[in-house]
């Protein structure tokens, strides 16, 4: 099964990992990023989270060399504490997060998350859970698709597409990713057909957004991850979209700088406690010889933030 994850010697250097540390993987996905963590451990423990069954089921024969070191567990990582709690884990040395969707998910037709193949409109991460792409598009309300494809998917058209889905599911229900693309592609001025990004990029990523709450999920990690990690400890996120890297952005800029007193206050009567500082000035992006090995990781963006 083939996937290369993302920055993945630069996680391992800005997690400065200790032989002796806890590490979770919030997004375990293939397991690569947890095994270069594990191959850096002694006494050290790995958790690794995913909710995705497939997924769990290669890792788990990926890292089984590392024995009782490694403990994978299906969940979200919304939920970061309580899977903490359950493995009698109250803080960790570093918390990892790739938001990405992993190249088998995207290359696997039948869970419907390209716009590449057509199949059946899924994209649910958990196969498990009810809500499906085809839910979305069906049964949502006009107002409600324009609202996440413009927030979600930040699609300049939403309105006008969210209205072509309402008129097509009136004479029949959308399907298909490929009936799905096809509206969008149908749906939009001509110049914005040849643009370089192939037009259903931004919807389809907003309906997968809005299937797996992946915004919901990524707002209670970030106001969980500070307590969970232990004073020097570090959480590395890295993000696909510039709707999630704002998000990661602010989380750590208010817990950084969030003193609201006036610049001419000789000390801060805000009651603000710096709880982050920054690791890197910048976000820190591929190398151009990643980029050309695996392009999807084009667009990535890694923030390293340090618990003070």
């Amino acid at each position: 099964m083939e996937h290369r994850s993302v920055l993945l010697q630069e996680c391992v250097k800005y997690l400065n990992i200790r032989p002796d540390g806890i590490y979770v993987d919030g997004t375990l996905g293939l397991g690569g990023h947890s095994e270069a963590i594990l191959e850096k451990l002694t006494t050290g423990r790995l958790l690794g989270i995913d909710r995705d069954d497939m997924a769990l089921d290669y890792a788990r024969q990926r890292l089984a060399r590392f024995g009782e070191r490694a403990t994978l567990v299906k969940g979200s990582f919304g939920d970061l504490g309580a899977i903490m709690d359950s493995q009698g884990i109250q803080q960790a040395d570093g918390l990892l997060f790739d938001l990405g969707v992993s190249s088998p998910q995207l290359d696997d037709a039948e869970r419907g998350f390209s716009y590449m193949h057509d199949a059946p409109l899924d994209m649910r991460m958990d196969q498990t859970m009810p809500l499906t792409a085809r839910d979305v598009l069906n049964t949502w309300s006009e107002a409600e698709l324009r609202s996440i494809f413009w927030r979600y998917g930040e699609e300049r058209y939403a309105g006008r597409i969210a209205a072509a889905v309402v008129e097509r599911r009136a004479q029949r229900s959308i399907e298909t990713t490929g009936e799905f693309a096809a509206l969008i592609r149908d749906t939009m001025p001509a110049s914005a057909r040849r643009e370089r990004q192939h037009p259903a990029k931004r919807c389809f990523q907003a309906v997968r957004i809005a299937v797996n709450d992946e915004l919901g999920e990524l707002e209670r990690m970030l106001d969980q991850a500070e307590e969970r990690l232990t004073p020097g400890g570090r959480l590395l996120v890295i993000s696909f979209q510039s709707l999630e890297d704002r998000l990661v952005k602010e989380a750590i800029r208010k817990r950084e700088n969030g003193c609201t007193c006036p610049r001419d206050f000789p000390v801060c009567t805000c009651g603000f406690v710096q709880t982050f500082k920054s690791v890197t000035r910048k976000t820190v992006v591929p190398t151009a010889a990643e980029i050309e090995e695996n392009p999807r990781a084009r667009s990535a963006r890694l923030r390293i933030a340090e618990k003070v």
